[in-house]
């Protein structure tokens, strides 16, 4: 039995290169605000607390339908 082709398969390498990388996104860009506003050491410690949640929502937005 094949799979429906409406369906695509779920890429671990890819959901992980998703979740990573938003992940990062949000800690990089909350560490430059907090370096412009004078300690990127918060805006780092902030950007990890809301990179999470972000990065799993993202991940579960690209490939949520694979499930």
């Amino acid at each position: 039995m094949e799979p429906s082709p409406s369906r695509s398969s779920l890429s671990l390498a890819g959901a992980g290169s998703v979740l990573i990388g938003a992940t990062l996104a949000v800690i990089a860009v909350a560490a430059f605000v907090g370096w412009l506003l004078g300690n990127a050491a918060y805006g780092f410690l902030v950007g990890a607390i809301l990179g999470i949640p972000v990065g799993v929502f993202a991940t579960y937005k690209r490939y949520g339908h694979a499930l």
